[in-house]
C-alpha cells in the first residue's frame, strides 16, 4: 500500500482511506456483518485511515467501527472523527456546535463509543458561525496536550478560516468534497492548503455513487437515502450527470478499467498531498476501489478524462440549498 502524509505535520496514512458513513444508514439500509467484513478487508489490504463522524447514525457508526476494530493492533490504523453536527431524534439537522465545552464533551462520548484512548485526527464537521474557529481549534489543542487527540483537522472550511485555524495550532488536513464533478476547491481552498502545508482528505470522489458507473435512475428511493433529495440526483440534473458518466465509461473501457477506478485514479493523480476517501459498504466495491491504485494514468489518459467530464460540467449542487449555505468552503 502506498503511503501519503497528511500535510507537513501529520502522520503517514494509506493512499486511500475508507469512509464509513454509508454503513450507518445515510445511503439507505446497510448490512452490519458486511460492513464489518468490509472494514476488515480494508485493513487486510493495507488501508490505515478510517473516517467516521459522531453524528453518523447518532453514534451507530462509531459503535460499528469499535466492533470491527476489536482485537486489531492500534498501530495498524488511524481514526479520523468529525464532530459538531447536531441532529434531533427524527434525524433532522439542527445546526453545528463548536463551543469549547461542547468539543470536549463530544470527544468524551466518541472515545467511549470507540473504546479508544485517543483519536488520531479530530475535526469540526462544519464551521459554527456563532463560535470563532480559534476557540474551537483551541479546545481541540487542549485535548492534544492532554493526550486524547493526536492531530487536528478541519472539514469544509474556506481559505480565511483555514488560515485562522492554522495560526492557533498545526492543521494536518482539510476534509472536503473533491471529485471530477466537484472541483470548487481548486480556485482558492486547495492553493491555501498547499501554501500552509495542509493535506486534503477528499471525500465524495465518486460523488456519492453518481459517477461510480453503477448508478441507475431507479436507485436512491429509500427514505433513509439522502440522495433522493440531492439536487444532482434529481430529474434533468440526473439525466445530464449520467450522460457524463457514459462519456467517462468510454474512457474507462478504452483503458481496460472501470468507471469508478478511473474517477478514483483521477483523484489520486491530483497530488501526493491528497488522500481520497472511498465510501465502500461492501467488499466487492472496496476491491474495485483499491484497483485504482494499480492504474497508471498517462497525460493522454488524464486529458481524455477531462474531456469527458470538464470542470463545471455537473448539473446541480452537491447539497440542497440549506446545507450549501452552511459550507464555509463554498465561500472561498
Amino acid at each position: 500500500m502506498e503511503l501519503r502524509s497528511l500535510g507537513k505535520t501529520g502522520p503517514k496514512v494509506s493512499a486511500l482511506g475508507l469512509g464509513c458513513m454509508g454503513m450507518s444508514g445515510m445511503y439507505g439500509p446497510s448490512d452490519r456483518a458486511e460492513s464489518v467484513a468490509t472494514i476488515h478487508a480494508a485493513l487486510d489490504a493495507g488501508v490505515t485511515l478510517l473516517d467516521t463522524g459522531d453524528f453518523y447514525g447518532m453514534g451507530h457508526n462509531e459503535l460499528l467501527l469499535a466492533e470491527a476494530l476489536k482485537g486489531v493492533a492500534r498501530d495498524r490504523y488511524q481514526v479520523s472523527v468529525k464532530f459538531g453536527a447536531l441532529r434531533d431524534p427524527a434525524g433532522h439537522w439542527a445546526g453545528f456546535d463548536g463551543r469549547p465545552a461542547a468539543v470536549k464533551t463530544f470527544l468524551a462520548y466518541t472515545l467511549n463509543r470507540l473504546g479508544l484512548d485517543h483519536i488520531d485526527v479530530y475535526r469540526p464537521a462544519r464551521l459554527d458561525p456563532n463560535v470563532p474557529i480559534e476557540d474551537t481549534v483551541g479546545a481541540i489543542a487542549d485535548m492534544v496536550k492532554a493526550g486524547y487527540v493526536r492531530h487536528i483537522g478541519l472539514s469544509e472550511m474556506g481559505s480565511e478560516t483555514i488560515r485562522r485555524a492554522a495560526a492557533v495550532h498545526p492543521i494536518v488536513d482539510l476534509q472536503v468534497e473533491y471529485a471530477l464533478v466537484t472541483r470548487g476547491i481548486e480556485a482558492s481552498v486547495l492553493p491555501t492548503c498547499r501554501e500552509l502545508g495542509i493535506g486534503v482528505t477528499a471525500y465524495g470522489v465518486l460523488s456519492r455513487g453518481l459517477i461510480s458507473g453503477h448508478w441507475t435512475k431507479d436507485q436512491g428511493k429509500a427514505v433513509s437515502d439522502f440522495r433522493g433529495h440531492s439536487p444532482r440526483f434529481q430529474g434533468e440534473n440526473l439525466d445530464r450527470n449520467l450522460e457524463l458518466v457514459e462519456a467517462l465509461r468510454a474512457v474507462a473501457e478504452a483503458k481496460g478499467t472501470s468507471v469508478a477506478q478511473i474517477a478514483i485514479g483521477w483523484a489520486l493523480s491530483r497530488g501526493s498531498d491528497i488522500v481520497p476517501l472511498v465510501g465502500a459498504r461492501r467488499r466487492d466495491r472496496l476491491a474495485e476501489a483499491l484497483g485504482a491504485l494499480d492504474l497508471d494514468l498517462s497525460a493522454d489518459d488524464l486529458a481524455a478524462i477531462e474531456r469527458a467530464v470538464p470542470p463545471g460540467a455537473a448539473a446541480g449542487d452537491r447539497y440542497a440549498a440549506p446545507q450549501m449555505a452552511a459550507l464555509d468552503s463554498e465561500r472561498g
